[in-house]
């Protein structure tokens, strides 16, 4: 079976497996009561059911058995314990809230698997800011922190309906192409099946009557493989470089551009948690959804779609200027377009405090207004 009938295959499989599986795993949540209630930094009002990640990890492991001729040096066997790892502690913290620092222990120890591959090893950024060959010592600090940034500014952007799926799928579509012109079909198969996940899941997550959350469970695991595509791709050798539209030496800048939307995201919510002396890890409603439906006043789809076409448009213009431009070049334009969009967010950095009474405020208005709705309809029937 060549590459194109096994990733058909491989695609539709995983999204009927995530299609069917879905309802039954609302079913006994529902059942079982173990719904997501919300809160005063909500963007949901109603109990709604979560675990529905659980599907992602069942999935993938099944794919893992399909696609396993595919693997060069036994990636799978490494990935699968850390994706267990991710699993159970996301699955433990849907049901009964962990600590920060017991989430981080644990995706430390899933990283380890990882990073113990030959198969993963960045040896050189190929002249990236003219850094070439990288001490082993050095690459596991930097692909510790890598994987570790990855899995949480992604976990992190799980707030509203549709958005950590639109962008998984986005990160997904670019992977998949990386990794098919690159001959790496392996990943590219990853790839595919963790966006067939997203896309069953997608029609679940903005339902009105069969809504759904991935909860931890689900962005831990979705995290942690665009953490391993990630790595993947940066530890390409030269020659897997030739098919793809960019300069190797480029290779570090796209796979921010990839990214740019959770670690921007997080980036600046952690800027301004700490500036207002708080934990980087407190919750609050500083994330760019949150500014977005707070105070553009748009649904939760239309901010994911927005946020989805911004990532498409960044990656697609990054990917064009990395054909020619040189990496410092791309690196100043990279930092420009940053401190652009902190500007354009800094004065969207409001205190909980005052948003939570804004948004009592608007709930209260809203209801009034349906109310009066309703009392001029009885009375036009009425009459």
């Amino acid at each position: 079976m060549n590459f194109l009938e096994t990733a058909i295959l491989i695609f539709i499989g995983a999204f009927l497996l995530v299609y069917l599986t879905i309802p039954k795993i609302i079913g006994v949540v529902e059942y079982k009561r173990l719904m997501d209630n919300p809160n005063n930094r909500s963007s949901h009002r109603d109990r709604t059911p979560t675990l529905g990640g659980v599907s992602f990890y069942f999935t993938i492991i099944f794919a893992f058995f399909f696609i396993k001729n595919w693997h060069v040096s036994g990636e799978d066997i490494y990935i699968i314990p850390g994706l267990t790892i991710l699993f159970i502690i996301g699955l433990k913290d849907d049901l009964v809230v962990l600590s920060p620092g017991s989430k981080l222990i644990a995706q430390v120890c899933a990283i380890t698997f990882v990073l113990a591959n030959d198969g993963f090893v960045i040896e050189s950024l190929n002249g990236f800011l003219n850094i070439y060959e990288i001490p082993y010592f050095l690459y596991l600090a930097i692909a510790g922190f890598l994987m570790l940034t990855i899995i949480n500014s992604y976990n992190l952007i799980d707030g509203i309906d549709g958005l950590a799926s639109i962008v998984g799928i986005v990160i997904m579509i670019i992977y998949t192409t990386i990794f098919y012109l690159s001959e790496e079909y392996f990943f590219a198969l990853i790839a595919i099946t963790m966006n067939a996940c997203l896309m069953a899941f997608f029609g679940f997550n903005v339902s009105s009557d069969k809504k759904i959350f991935m909860g931890d469970t689900g962005s831990l695991i979705v995290g942690f493989i665009i953490s391993i595509l990630t790595l993947k791709f940066l530890a390409l050798k030269p020659e897997s470089y030739e098919g793809l539209p960019f300069l190797l030496e480029n290779a570090p800048l796209i796979a921010i551009s990839i990214l740019i939307v959770p670690l921007f995201d997080t980036a600046r919510v952690f800027t301004i948690r700490l500036a207002n002396k708080k934990g980087p890890f407190s919750p609050d409603r500083n994330h760019i959804h949150h500014v977005l439906i707070d105070f553009w006043g748009l649904s939760h789809k239309q901010a994911s779609f927005i946020i989805g076409c911004f990532n498409i448009i960044f990656v697609v213009l990054f990917i064009i200027l990395g054909s020619k431009a040189k990496n410092l070049g791309m690196v100043i334009m990279l930092v420009t377009v940053v401190i652009f969009l902190a500007y354009v967010f800094f004065k969207y950095n409001y205190n909980f405090t005052t948003l939570k009474q804004k948004i009592l405020l608007k709930r209260k208005i809203e209801s009034l207004k349906g109310k009066t709705k309703t009392a001029q309809k009885k009375k036009k029937n009425s009459t």
